[in-house]
This record gives C-alpha cells, structure tokens and sequence, in this order.
C-alpha cells in the first residue's frame, strides 16, 4: 500500500477503484469543468498533484470522467471553460469531448449530472443507475445531511470504501431530503454565453464540489487539512 507523503491515505486502497462520471449536454462546458476540478481537488488532498491531469490512472483509486448526452466527440472543451478552469487552478490539458454511452454508465460508481434531465436520461439507459445517479447540487445537498462519523475511515481503508458508502447514504436520503425548488438542483449552461456567466457556472460547481470532496475523502480544504494533520500528530 502507498502512502501519499503528508497525508496517510492510502493511494490504492484494496476495494479497489471508485469511478464518477460527471454528465452534460455537449460535454464541453459543464461536465469537463466539473471532472476537471474533482481530479485538482482530489489531487491536492490525498497530496498526489502530479495525477490531476489528464490522464485515466486516478487519484487515491478514484477515476473521474466525463461525457455528454449530445456529446461533441472528440471536441476539445469551449474555451472559456479552459479559462475557468485555468483561474480556479485546475488544468484543461488533453480533454477532449465524448458522447454518453452505455458503456461509461455501467462501469461508474457514481454519476452526477448538471441538471434533473440529464439525471433523467441517465436513469432511462437502465443498468441500475437510478441509485447511483444524482445531479451534483442534489448530491451536495445529500452529503451535508450526512454525518461523516458513520462513514469507513479513510486513514484505514482508504477512500474507495468510503465513497461507496458515501453514495449508499446519499440515496438512502433522498426521498426524505427534497430540494426547495426544481432550480436549486441544476447548474445553467454556459454554452455561448460571456465569460462572466461562465466563471459564475465554473465557481457555482466549486462551490457544489467542496462538500463532496470533503465527504468522499475524508479531508478538508488545504488550509483545513493542515490543521487536521496537526492535530494527529499531537494525539
């Protein structure tokens, strides 16, 4: 088992991976904004940020991808969600467009998706999605609900454990934690739209991300994590 220096949690832990699949329309605004800053976020965390680029190997045994129900294959991301990302400190490089197969809905663990439709259409491919399909504001909303104690310590199992569990826990709550309105659970598309609006969209799924992030691993914001390392070592 490695250990990623500074951390303690485990790089690949025994369960194996866990792999998010974050769905859009076109699969190039969104959903690559979105995977690219779960990978940076993960990255920073678990102290591995030479693997938040992109490349499929994962970080800490979590793989992020993404596609788009109209997919523009091949494409590369628009270029004002490469600027977001560039500004939040998440790297664009290598993406390129995919369309929603299948394939990539059976294989994720987790699927988070910009808006109740694209959650629809991800549900209605079958393969048992439905409990493991959310939109991302929806998840955020679940997860804080969540208490963190009754989830696998990632310090002993690592983080795949416990973002199985995550999951288990966000859909077990769903019925009883309903959002205020049908907006709260969707993030608007940029697409064609100025570079205002889109750094809006990219910071809102910052936002969305943080307390999935901090839930999935175990570990908070940077500054907050030395904190906690801190207080380890003082036990």
């Amino acid at each position: 088992m490695i250990v990623p220096e500074g951390r303690g949690i485990a790089a690949q832990p025994p369960g194996g991976t866990f792999r998010i699949l974050h769905v859009s329309t076109g699969n190039v605004c969104r959903s690559p904004i979105t995977e690219r800053l779960t990978r940076h976020a993960l990255a920073d965390r678990l102290g591995l940020t030479g693997l938040a680029g992109g490349t499929e190997s994962g970080v800490g045994g979590v793989i992020v991808e993404s596609a788009g129900t109209w997919g523009h294959e091949g494409a590369p991301m628009e270029a004002n969600a490469e600027a977001v990302l560039a500004s939040l400190g998440a790297d664009a490089a290598g993406f390129r467009g995919r369309e929603l197969l299948d394939e990539h809905v059976i294989r994720a663990d987790l699927v988070l998706t910009a808006t109740r439709d694209h959650r629809a259409q991800v549900i209605s491919m079958g393969h048992s999605a439905g409990l493991r399909t959310f939109t991302l504001k929806e998840f955020t909303r679940l997860v804080r609900a969540i208490d963190p104690a009754t989830l696998p310590d990632p310090l002993e199992g690592g983080v795949v454990g416990r973002a199985r569990a995550l999951v288990q826990a966000a859909a077990a709550l769903r019925g009883w934690l309903l959002a205020p309105s049908v907006e709260a659970d969707e993030v608007l598309d940029p697409y064609g739209a100025p570079m205002p609006f889109f750094q809006a969209v990219g910071e809102e799924i910052q936002v969305a991300l943080e307390p999935v992030l901090t839930a999935l691993t175990g570990v908070g914001p940077a500054d907050g994590l030395r904190g906690r390392e801190s207080g380890r070592d003082g036990a």
